[in-house]
């Protein structure tokens, strides 16, 4: 009698072609994983990229990071905290130190400047009179070479009057005028100190009253003699009456009352002292239409 044999589970599959060895099951399985553990880590990263919702976002690169090995820069969870980096746990908190607040400049931080005191004008003295050698003229035509030989010697020179009358041109007929007088004092004294002064008017002005004042307070104060040629007649603050109607040589040797009163030193002093003085308006009068160097 025949049988016909059922089984009773289905049957397996028929074994492989020849020649083709059976994989078991568990290799296979394991080969599964992997390739599916790879195409999870490009799934996520693509996820990662189009995901609009930030918390899947942040687990998808989480569980991505996580699989590559890479430290998770996404909010640790309960039982996960990332241990901060070597460099950032020993670094000392930073601390900003505030520079400086500049200082204003004042006079306190630095030296003061110096100050430079002018130097105080020399005071002109009310009175000065000059020390000189008086000499009387040596003929009636030698009053300039005399007057001016006076001059010198406040300076301390003492030609013979010989001697300035050859400087000065001087011939029988007297002194030409104050430019020669002036020429012949700076000569002598080798400098330019002197200058001629002129007044042009039958009669002295304010003005040239004012001037002849100041410049024998200026000479006179520094130790020049003023050489003055005059004509006519003045009189002395004495009273006495001094006529000279051809012109005259005579030196101003000192002044009194800041200028006010001159002192004369006169060569031909018909009074015989050969010394005195006058007011600044008569001396300026006396001068007028001759002239002065000082």
């Amino acid at each position: 009698m025949s049988y016909l044999y059922k089984p009773r589970h289905k049957p397996e599959q028929s074994d492989p072609a020849p020649g083709r060895r059976r994989i078991p099951l568990v290799a296979a399985s394991a080969a599964v994983l992997a390739v599916a553990a790879g195409l999870g880590v490009a799934g996520l990263e693509h996820a990662s990229s189009t995901s609009t919702t930030p918390a899947a976002s942040t687990v998808q690169a989480a569980d991505a990071q996580a699989l590559a090995g890479e430290p998770s820069t996404g909010s640790p969870g309960a039982h996960d905290t990332p241990a901060a980096p070597q460099q950032q746990r020993d670094a000392a908190p930073a601390t900003t130190k505030a520079a400086p607040a500049p200082t204003s400049t004042s006079a306190s931080t630095h030296s003061a400047a110096p100050t430079h005191t002018a130097s105080p004008t020399p005071t002109i003295p009310v009175q000065k009179d000059l020390t000189y050698q008086f000499a009387w003229q040596e003929n009636y035509y030698f009053c300039g070479p005399a007057a001016t030989r006076i001059a010198l010697t406040a300076k301390g020179l003492s030609p013979s009057q010989s001697e300035v009358a050859q400087s000065l041109g001087t011939t029988v007929n007297g002194t030409n005028s104050s430019d020669d007088t002036t020429r012949a004092l700076n000569a002598y004294l080798k400098t330019d100190f002197y200058k001629a002064h002129f007044i042009t008017g039958q009669a002295a002005t304010q003005a040239d009253i004012a001037e002849l004042k100041a410049a024998v307070v200026n000479a006179v104060s520094q130790g020049y003699a003023v050489v003055a040629n005059i004509a006519g007649t003045t009189t002395d603050d004495a009273g006495h009456s001094h006529s000279y109607d051809g012109g005259h040589y005579l030196t101003i040797v000192g002044y009194r009352d800041s200028g006010q009163t001159v002192k004369i030193a006169d060569p031909a002093d018909a009074q015989g002292v050969g010394s005195y003085t006058v007011s600044i308006a008569n001396m300026a009068n006396w001068i007028a239409q001759r002239g002065y160097s000082a």
